[in-house]
Protein backbone atom coordinates (compact mmCIF):
# COMPACT_ATOMS: atom_id res chain seq x y z
CA UNK A 1 0.00 0.00 0.00
CA UNK A 2 3.10 2.24 0.41
CA UNK A 3 3.45 3.02 -3.29
CA UNK A 4 0.60 5.63 -3.23
CA UNK A 5 2.07 8.47 -2.67
CA UNK A 6 -0.77 10.44 -1.53
CA UNK A 7 -0.42 8.15 1.25
CA UNK A 8 2.44 10.18 2.98
CA UNK A 9 -0.37 13.29 2.87
CA UNK A 10 -2.55 12.39 4.93
CA UNK A 11 -3.23 10.91 8.34
CA UNK A 12 -6.03 8.21 8.54
CA UNK A 13 -8.10 6.93 11.35
CA UNK A 14 -11.42 4.38 11.56
CA UNK A 15 -14.17 3.22 13.73
CA UNK A 16 -16.91 0.82 13.07
CA UNK A 17 -20.85 1.47 12.41
CA UNK A 18 -22.64 -0.80 14.29
CA UNK A 19 -26.41 -1.64 13.60
CA UNK A 20 -29.01 -2.87 16.47
CA UNK A 21 -27.43 -6.56 16.42
CA UNK A 22 -24.28 -4.75 16.93
CA UNK A 23 -22.87 -6.09 14.32
CA UNK A 24 -19.80 -4.01 12.52
CA UNK A 25 -21.86 -2.92 9.48
CA UNK A 26 -19.49 -0.58 7.87
CA UNK A 27 -16.29 1.54 8.12
CA UNK A 28 -16.04 4.67 9.17
CA UNK A 29 -12.72 6.14 7.48
CA UNK A 30 -11.63 9.52 9.20
CA UNK A 31 -9.53 11.23 6.50
CA UNK A 32 -6.65 14.83 7.66
CA UNK A 33 -4.67 16.43 5.28
CA UNK A 34 -1.80 18.75 7.25
CA UNK A 35 -2.74 22.38 7.36
CA UNK A 36 -1.70 24.87 4.95
CA UNK A 37 -0.50 22.93 2.34
CA UNK A 38 -2.72 22.01 -1.44
CA UNK A 39 -4.95 19.51 -1.01
CA UNK A 40 -4.15 15.88 -1.71
CA UNK A 41 -4.93 13.87 -4.74
CA UNK A 42 -8.39 13.26 -4.58
CA UNK A 43 -8.07 10.63 -7.52
CA UNK A 44 -5.24 9.18 -5.85
CA UNK A 45 -7.10 8.77 -2.21
CA UNK A 46 -9.55 7.11 -4.23
CA UNK A 47 -7.45 4.71 -6.18
CA UNK A 48 -5.58 3.59 -2.49
CA UNK A 49 -9.07 3.24 -1.00
CA UNK A 50 -10.37 1.07 -4.16
CA UNK A 51 -7.55 -1.81 -3.20
CA UNK A 52 -9.40 -1.69 0.23
CA UNK A 53 -13.18 -1.36 -0.64
CA UNK A 54 -13.68 -2.38 -4.39
CA UNK A 55 -16.04 -0.21 -6.12
CA UNK A 56 -14.51 3.20 -4.98
CA UNK A 57 -13.28 5.75 -7.53
CA UNK A 58 -15.73 4.33 -10.27
CA UNK A 59 -15.32 0.96 -10.09
CA UNK A 60 -18.86 0.05 -9.95
CA UNK A 61 -21.08 1.56 -12.80
CA UNK A 62 -23.17 4.96 -12.24
CA UNK A 63 -26.46 5.87 -13.17
CA UNK A 64 -27.43 7.88 -15.69
CA UNK A 65 -28.21 11.83 -14.44
CA UNK A 66 -31.17 12.75 -13.99
CA UNK A 67 -32.44 9.50 -12.69
CA UNK A 68 -33.51 9.61 -8.62
CA UNK A 69 -32.58 6.77 -6.06
CA UNK A 70 -34.86 7.00 -3.14
CA UNK A 71 -33.95 7.19 0.62
CA UNK A 72 -33.44 4.42 2.90
CA UNK A 73 -33.68 3.86 6.38
CA UNK A 74 -31.56 0.70 6.23
CA UNK A 75 -28.04 1.07 7.72
CA UNK A 76 -25.40 1.94 5.78
CA UNK A 77 -23.83 -0.97 5.10
CA UNK A 78 -26.39 -1.89 2.55
CA UNK A 79 -25.65 1.04 0.20
CA UNK A 80 -22.15 1.72 1.08
CA UNK A 81 -19.65 -0.98 3.49
CA UNK A 82 -17.13 2.77 3.94
CA UNK A 83 -18.11 5.98 4.92
CA UNK A 84 -15.89 8.31 3.69
CA UNK A 85 -14.96 11.24 6.82
CA UNK A 86 -12.59 14.00 4.97
CA UNK A 87 -11.88 16.30 7.61
CA UNK A 88 -10.62 18.98 4.71
CA UNK A 89 -12.46 21.19 3.16
CA UNK A 90 -10.92 21.34 -0.41
CA UNK A 91 -10.20 17.25 -0.12
CA UNK A 92 -13.77 17.02 0.23
CA UNK A 93 -14.67 18.97 -2.95
CA UNK A 94 -12.08 17.72 -4.79
CA UNK A 95 -13.34 14.05 -4.02
CA UNK A 96 -17.23 15.60 -4.53
CA UNK A 97 -16.33 16.24 -8.12
CA UNK A 98 -15.46 12.90 -8.95
CA UNK A 99 -18.17 9.86 -10.10
CA UNK A 100 -17.81 8.02 -7.29
CA UNK A 101 -20.33 5.00 -7.89
CA UNK A 102 -22.08 3.38 -5.01
CA UNK A 103 -19.89 1.33 -3.20
CA UNK A 104 -18.79 4.59 -0.84
CA UNK A 105 -20.72 6.94 1.65
CA UNK A 106 -19.45 10.49 1.79
CA UNK A 107 -20.14 12.29 4.54
CA UNK A 108 -21.00 16.19 4.23
CA UNK A 109 -20.81 18.79 6.91
CA UNK A 110 -24.24 20.93 7.46
CA UNK A 111 -22.22 23.93 6.55
CA UNK A 112 -21.28 22.99 3.26
CA UNK A 113 -24.71 21.60 2.54
CA UNK A 114 -26.23 24.51 3.03
CA UNK A 115 -23.65 26.34 0.18
CA UNK A 116 -25.50 26.81 -3.05
CA UNK A 117 -21.79 26.57 -4.36
CA UNK A 118 -22.02 22.36 -3.79
CA UNK A 119 -25.51 21.88 -4.79
CA UNK A 120 -24.64 20.75 -8.25
CA UNK A 121 -22.47 18.33 -7.12
CA UNK A 122 -24.59 16.68 -4.83
CA UNK A 123 -27.58 16.56 -6.91
CA UNK A 124 -25.52 14.65 -9.44
CA UNK A 125 -23.91 12.47 -7.10
CA UNK A 126 -27.09 11.51 -5.59
CA UNK A 127 -28.69 11.01 -9.13
CA UNK A 128 -25.70 8.77 -9.92
CA UNK A 129 -26.90 6.61 -6.58
CA UNK A 130 -23.66 7.70 -4.45
CA UNK A 131 -25.12 7.43 -0.88
CA UNK A 132 -24.43 10.89 0.90
CA UNK A 133 -24.70 11.94 4.43
CA UNK A 134 -24.93 15.13 6.42
CA UNK A 135 -23.16 15.77 9.35
CA UNK A 136 -25.03 18.15 12.06
CA UNK A 137 -27.90 20.56 10.97
CA UNK A 138 -27.87 23.65 9.09
CA UNK A 139 -27.68 27.21 10.26
CA UNK A 140 -30.61 27.81 7.74
CA UNK A 141 -33.31 25.37 5.82
CA UNK A 142 -31.96 23.63 2.82
CA UNK A 143 -33.76 23.61 -0.62
CA UNK A 144 -35.61 21.10 -1.42
CA UNK A 145 -33.43 19.62 -4.13
CA UNK A 146 -30.27 19.35 -2.05
CA UNK A 147 -32.17 18.02 1.19
CA UNK A 148 -33.53 15.50 -1.11
CA UNK A 149 -30.16 13.92 -1.55
CA UNK A 150 -29.28 12.71 1.84
CA UNK A 151 -30.34 9.69 2.74
CA UNK A 152 -28.56 10.00 5.64
CA UNK A 153 -28.10 11.87 8.79
CA UNK A 154 -25.04 12.27 11.39
CA UNK A 155 -25.96 13.22 14.95
CA UNK A 156 -24.01 13.72 18.25
CA UNK A 157 -24.99 12.54 21.51
CA UNK A 158 -28.06 14.59 22.90
CA UNK A 159 -29.35 15.70 19.33
CA UNK A 160 -33.11 13.86 19.71
CA UNK A 161 -34.42 14.66 16.84
CA UNK A 162 -33.55 11.67 14.06
CA UNK A 163 -33.47 14.38 10.92
CA UNK A 164 -31.07 17.64 10.13
CA UNK A 165 -32.56 20.02 8.47
CA UNK A 166 -35.77 20.50 9.17
CA UNK A 167 -39.31 19.47 10.57
CA UNK A 168 -40.52 17.52 7.12
CA UNK A 169 -36.78 15.85 7.13
CA UNK A 170 -39.16 12.96 8.84
CA UNK A 171 -41.21 11.99 6.10
CA UNK A 172 -38.19 11.36 4.16
CA UNK A 173 -37.14 8.46 6.30
CA UNK A 174 -33.60 9.70 6.54
CA UNK A 175 -31.43 6.83 8.75
CA UNK A 176 -30.08 8.50 11.35
CA UNK A 177 -26.68 7.74 12.74
CA UNK A 178 -25.10 8.61 16.84
CA UNK A 179 -21.48 9.66 16.48
CA UNK A 180 -19.07 9.41 19.41
CA UNK A 181 -20.86 6.62 20.91
CA UNK A 182 -17.83 4.88 23.67
CA UNK A 183 -20.03 2.51 26.10
CA UNK A 184 -22.89 -0.36 25.70
CA UNK A 185 -25.25 1.73 27.51
CA UNK A 186 -25.11 4.44 25.22
CA UNK A 187 -25.80 2.45 22.11
CA UNK A 188 -28.51 1.06 23.46
CA UNK A 189 -29.65 4.37 24.50
CA UNK A 190 -29.47 5.55 20.74
CA UNK A 191 -31.11 2.65 19.64
CA UNK A 192 -33.95 3.04 22.16
CA UNK A 193 -34.42 6.58 20.58
CA UNK A 194 -35.10 5.23 17.08
CA UNK A 195 -31.50 5.81 15.95
CA UNK A 196 -30.51 3.58 12.75
CA UNK A 197 -26.53 2.78 13.58
CA UNK A 198 -23.89 4.35 15.59
CA UNK A 199 -20.44 5.35 15.17
CA UNK A 200 -17.67 4.40 17.64
CA UNK A 201 -15.85 1.74 19.81
CA UNK A 202 -17.71 0.54 23.10
CA UNK A 203 -14.12 0.98 24.96
CA UNK A 204 -15.33 2.63 27.87
CA UNK A 205 -17.37 -0.36 29.08
CA UNK A 206 -16.70 -0.99 32.56
CA UNK A 207 -13.56 -3.36 33.20
CA UNK A 208 -14.11 -6.99 34.64
CA UNK A 209 -13.91 -7.13 38.30
CA UNK A 210 -10.96 -8.41 39.86
CA UNK A 211 -13.37 -11.06 41.79
CA UNK A 212 -15.34 -11.85 38.65
CA UNK A 213 -15.68 -15.72 37.89
CA UNK A 214 -14.19 -17.75 35.15
CA UNK A 215 -17.41 -18.84 32.88
CA UNK A 216 -15.70 -19.82 30.17
CA UNK A 217 -17.75 -21.77 27.22
CA UNK A 218 -16.59 -25.52 26.62
CA UNK A 219 -14.76 -24.05 23.21
CA UNK A 220 -12.89 -21.81 24.85
CA UNK A 221 -11.79 -24.27 27.53
CA UNK A 222 -10.46 -26.06 24.54
CA UNK A 223 -8.81 -23.51 22.51
CA UNK A 224 -6.73 -22.80 25.78
CA UNK A 225 -5.96 -26.45 26.13
CA UNK A 226 -4.53 -26.27 22.78
CA UNK A 227 -2.73 -22.67 23.12
CA UNK A 228 -1.01 -24.32 26.15
CA UNK A 229 -0.36 -27.59 24.09
CA UNK A 230 1.32 -25.42 21.52
CA UNK A 231 3.57 -23.72 24.00
CA UNK A 232 4.63 -26.43 25.66
CA UNK A 233 5.13 -28.16 22.23
CA UNK A 234 3.26 -31.94 23.12
CA UNK A 235 3.39 -34.32 20.56
CA UNK A 236 0.64 -34.00 17.68
CA UNK A 237 -1.46 -36.78 19.31
CA UNK A 238 -2.28 -34.88 22.87
CA UNK A 239 -3.29 -32.21 20.45
CA UNK A 240 -5.19 -34.31 18.42
CA UNK A 241 -6.83 -35.73 21.30
CA UNK A 242 -8.19 -32.16 22.82
CA UNK A 243 -9.69 -31.50 19.05
CA UNK A 244 -11.42 -34.59 19.24
CA UNK A 245 -13.11 -33.57 22.67
CA UNK A 246 -14.57 -31.00 20.90
CA UNK A 247 -16.30 -31.79 17.43
CA UNK A 248 -17.11 -28.03 16.64
CA UNK A 249 -13.68 -27.19 16.97
CA UNK A 250 -12.11 -29.70 14.89
CA UNK A 251 -14.42 -29.12 12.12
CA UNK A 252 -13.55 -25.54 12.01
CA UNK A 253 -10.08 -26.52 11.76
CA UNK A 254 -11.27 -29.35 8.71
CA UNK A 255 -12.88 -26.45 7.19
CA UNK A 256 -10.29 -24.41 7.16
CA UNK A 257 -7.65 -26.29 5.50
CA UNK A 258 -9.81 -27.53 3.47
CA UNK A 259 -11.43 -24.32 1.83
CA UNK A 260 -9.70 -22.64 -0.98
CA UNK A 261 -8.40 -19.63 0.91
CA UNK A 262 -5.46 -22.00 2.50
CA UNK A 263 -4.74 -23.20 -1.39
CA UNK A 264 -3.95 -27.19 -0.63
CA UNK A 265 -4.03 -29.37 -3.22
CA UNK A 266 -5.34 -32.59 -1.37
CA UNK A 267 -7.93 -33.20 1.09
CA UNK A 268 -7.10 -33.94 4.49
CA UNK A 269 -9.38 -36.33 6.40
CA UNK A 270 -7.50 -36.75 9.50
CA UNK A 271 -7.21 -34.28 12.56
CA UNK A 272 -3.37 -35.11 13.23
CA UNK A 273 -2.89 -34.40 9.31
CA UNK A 274 -4.29 -30.95 9.76
CA UNK A 275 -2.44 -29.96 12.55
CA UNK A 276 1.42 -30.85 10.73
CA UNK A 277 0.00 -28.83 7.72
CA UNK A 278 -0.78 -25.89 9.82
CA UNK A 279 2.56 -26.07 11.97
CA UNK A 280 3.20 -24.08 14.42
CA UNK A 281 2.81 -20.87 13.86
CA UNK A 282 -0.28 -20.60 11.80
CA UNK A 283 -1.63 -23.08 14.68
CA UNK A 284 -0.68 -20.14 17.08
CA UNK A 285 -2.52 -17.51 15.35
CA UNK A 286 -6.12 -19.46 13.90
CA UNK A 287 -5.97 -20.43 18.11
CA UNK A 288 -5.59 -16.65 19.06
CA UNK A 289 -8.37 -15.48 16.26
CA UNK A 290 -10.97 -18.54 18.03
CA UNK A 291 -10.27 -17.29 21.35
CA UNK A 292 -10.75 -13.47 20.60
CA UNK A 293 -13.88 -14.83 19.07
CA UNK A 294 -14.82 -17.01 22.05
CA UNK A 295 -16.88 -14.14 23.74
CA UNK A 296 -20.60 -15.11 24.02
CA UNK A 297 -22.43 -11.59 24.33
CA UNK A 298 -23.51 -9.62 21.33
CA UNK A 299 -21.63 -6.55 22.85
CA UNK A 300 -18.61 -7.99 21.74
CA UNK A 301 -18.63 -8.02 18.27
CA UNK A 302 -17.50 -4.69 17.85
CA UNK A 303 -14.57 -5.64 20.12
CA UNK A 304 -13.79 -8.70 18.48
CA UNK A 305 -13.95 -6.30 14.95
CA UNK A 306 -11.38 -3.85 16.56
CA UNK A 307 -9.47 -6.90 18.67
CA UNK A 308 -8.52 -8.47 14.99
CA UNK A 309 -7.73 -5.14 13.33
CA UNK A 310 -5.31 -4.21 15.91
CA UNK A 311 -3.24 -7.51 15.63
CA UNK A 312 -3.28 -7.01 11.72
CA UNK A 313 -2.13 -3.44 11.97
CA UNK A 314 0.54 -3.82 14.72
CA UNK A 315 1.53 -6.64 12.40
CA UNK A 316 1.90 -4.31 9.57
CA UNK A 317 3.50 -2.04 11.06
CA UNK A 318 6.60 -3.60 12.02
CA UNK A 319 6.72 -5.71 8.60
CA UNK A 320 9.38 -3.55 6.98
CA UNK A 321 11.50 -4.62 9.67
CA UNK A 322 12.11 -8.32 8.12
CA UNK A 323 11.39 -10.33 11.79
CA UNK A 324 8.33 -12.80 11.46
CA UNK A 325 8.80 -13.82 14.82
CA UNK A 326 8.23 -10.10 16.07
CA UNK A 327 5.53 -9.73 13.82
CA UNK A 328 3.55 -12.72 14.88
CA UNK A 329 4.02 -11.64 18.56
CA UNK A 330 2.70 -7.91 17.62
CA UNK A 331 -0.29 -9.76 15.88
CA UNK A 332 -0.93 -11.42 19.21
CA UNK A 333 -0.39 -8.33 21.24
CA UNK A 334 -2.84 -6.12 19.39
CA UNK A 335 -5.35 -9.03 19.36
CA UNK A 336 -5.16 -10.18 22.84
CA UNK A 337 -5.34 -6.36 24.15
CA UNK A 338 -9.51 -6.33 24.46
CA UNK A 339 -9.05 -10.02 25.41
CA UNK A 340 -10.57 -8.92 29.57
CA UNK A 341 -13.38 -7.44 28.10
CA UNK A 342 -13.84 -9.50 25.49
CA UNK A 343 -14.02 -12.66 27.64
CA UNK A 344 -15.45 -10.85 30.49
CA UNK A 345 -12.72 -11.86 32.67
CA UNK A 346 -9.66 -9.80 34.80
CA UNK A 347 -6.65 -9.59 32.73
CA UNK A 348 -4.12 -11.13 35.34
CA UNK A 349 -6.34 -14.16 35.61
CA UNK A 350 -6.55 -14.42 31.24
CA UNK A 351 -2.90 -14.48 31.75
CA UNK A 352 -1.66 -17.11 33.51
CA UNK A 353 -3.32 -18.91 31.57
CA UNK A 354 -2.92 -17.82 28.09
CA UNK A 355 1.19 -17.81 27.82
CA UNK A 356 2.61 -15.04 25.95
CA UNK A 357 5.74 -13.90 25.41
CA UNK A 358 6.97 -11.25 27.83
CA UNK A 359 7.17 -8.13 25.81
CA UNK A 360 3.33 -9.13 25.06
CA UNK A 361 2.84 -9.40 28.57
CA UNK A 362 4.20 -5.81 29.28
CA UNK A 363 2.16 -4.30 26.70
CA UNK A 364 -1.02 -5.63 27.62
CA UNK A 365 -0.60 -4.92 31.21
CA UNK A 366 0.52 -1.26 30.08
CA UNK A 367 4.23 -1.62 31.57
CA UNK A 368 6.44 -0.72 28.60
CA UNK A 369 8.04 -2.86 26.54
CA UNK A 370 9.33 -2.26 22.89
CA UNK A 371 5.52 -3.43 22.01
CA UNK A 372 3.40 -0.38 23.78
CA UNK A 373 3.73 2.53 21.66
CA UNK A 374 2.68 0.46 18.81
CA UNK A 375 -0.14 -0.23 20.74
CA UNK A 376 -1.02 2.92 21.53
CA UNK A 377 -0.25 4.06 18.27
CA UNK A 378 -2.82 2.22 16.85
CA UNK A 379 -5.09 3.16 19.82
CA UNK A 380 -4.35 6.93 17.81
CA UNK A 381 -5.41 5.69 14.28
CA UNK A 382 -8.70 3.84 16.47
CA UNK A 383 -9.91 6.95 18.07
CA UNK A 384 -8.61 9.81 15.30
CA UNK A 385 -6.94 11.69 17.16
CA UNK A 386 -4.51 13.86 14.72
CA UNK A 387 -2.04 14.99 17.38
CA UNK A 388 -1.75 11.29 18.80
CA UNK A 389 -0.93 9.84 15.81
CA UNK A 390 1.89 11.80 14.36
CA UNK A 391 3.22 11.91 18.41
CA UNK A 392 3.11 7.90 18.16
CA UNK A 393 4.53 7.49 14.22
CA UNK A 394 7.56 9.96 15.48
CA UNK A 395 7.97 8.20 18.61
CA UNK A 396 8.62 4.86 16.76
CA UNK A 397 10.34 6.62 13.91
CA UNK A 398 7.91 6.08 10.77
CA UNK A 399 6.87 7.72 8.08
CA UNK A 400 2.65 8.94 7.16
CA UNK A 401 3.34 6.76 4.38
CA UNK A 402 4.22 3.87 6.58
CA UNK A 403 1.61 4.20 8.82
CA UNK A 404 -1.51 4.69 6.11
CA UNK A 405 0.14 2.31 4.06
CA UNK A 406 -0.15 -0.32 7.46
CA UNK A 407 -3.76 0.86 8.29
CA UNK A 408 -5.20 0.07 4.30
CA UNK A 409 -3.44 -2.91 4.75
CA UNK A 410 -4.75 -4.02 7.88
CA UNK A 411 -8.09 -3.36 6.93
CA UNK A 412 -7.79 -4.98 3.88
CA UNK A 413 -6.79 -8.23 5.28
CA UNK A 414 -9.57 -8.09 7.89
CA UNK A 415 -12.30 -7.75 5.16
CA UNK A 416 -10.67 -11.31 3.44
CA UNK A 417 -11.01 -12.56 7.25
CA UNK A 418 -14.32 -11.43 7.46
CA UNK A 419 -15.71 -12.99 5.06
Amino acid sequence: MQDHPVLGQLALGYSPIIDRQRRVVATRLTVFAPPGNAAPDAVALLYALAEVWPGVAGGEPTRTPGTRQAATTRPPAATAPLSLNLADEALLCAVLAQDLGTALMIEVPAFMAGDPVHAQALQRLHAAGTPLLIKGRPLAPLAPAVLACFGHALVVAGEERRVAGGPDAGARRVATLQADVSTSAAAEAAFQRGVTAVVGWPFEDPLPAASARSQRSGETQAVLQLIQGVDRDEPVGRLEAVLKRDPALAFKLMRLLNSPVFGLTVEINSLSQALMLLGTQRLKRWLALLLANSGASPNARPLVFAAVRRGLLMEELVRGQGDAAMGGEMFICGLFSLLDRLLEQPLPALLANVPVPEPVQQALRGQGGPYLPYLQLVQAIEQASLVDIREGAERLLLGAAEVNGAVLSALQAARHLDG
